[in-house]
């Protein structure tokens, strides 16, 4: 008797980086790896997917999948290189492309996303990577249980906390400037 089949065909390779290299570039991104060494970072990713695409049991889940190689990926890359100092430049974005903006467009932007990673920053890695993922990278609690490879309760415990958390950081914020004010 043979395994069941996933109703859902693996991808092509091709396909695959296609439509997830934006996601795995800007996760990469997320993970705090340097400018300088993401379009490595994300060459070996796409290098692993390569090598493990047909072992892939689930292929409705490919995101979470890909998630969690970036992730390694990432890890990886840190401890062979050492944690180095994000920069203000390497802080993700929204988009990379900043086309029409003035420079004070862009400096305001710039500006609300080192807030963003600010306020992040004073999350438990655990919860923040969650928090991550659920808001920034509309991942769903059950994919990212399945990417954390962790139980369903605990990701929805994680992101409820971390809401909590960041919202408290936003709070103290607030609260800072206006005394300053």
């Amino acid at each position: 008797m043979s395994a069941p089949q996933s109703k859902t065909e693996i991808p092509s390779f091709d396909v695959v980086y296609e439509q997830y290299f934006e996601f795995v570039w800007s996760m990469t991104r997320r993970f705090g790896v340097p400018r300088a060494l993401i379009d490595d970072v994300v060459q070996e990713v796409f290098m692993v997917v390569h090598g493990k695409l047909q072992t892939l049991r689930q292929p409705e889940s490919l995101r979470s999948w890909l998630y969690g190689i970036v992730r390694r990926t990432a890890f990886h890359q840190r401890r062979q290189f050492g944690d180095l100092t994000v920069q203000e430049g390497d802080l993700p974005g929204p988009s990379e492309e900043r086309t029409a903006q003035s420079p004070a467009d862009i400096a305001e932007q710039n500006a609300r996303v080192l807030r963003l990673w600010t306020l992040l920053s004073q999350l438990d890695p655990t919860k923040r990577e969650v928090f991550i993922m659920a808001e920034l990278e509309e991942f769903t609690c059950p994919e990212i249980a399945e990417a954390l490879n962790i139980p369903l309760n605990t990701a929805y415990s994680r992101l409820r906390t971390a809401r909590e958390d960041f919202d408290a950081a936003l709070a103290r914020e607030a609260a800072r400037n206006r005394g300053r004010a």
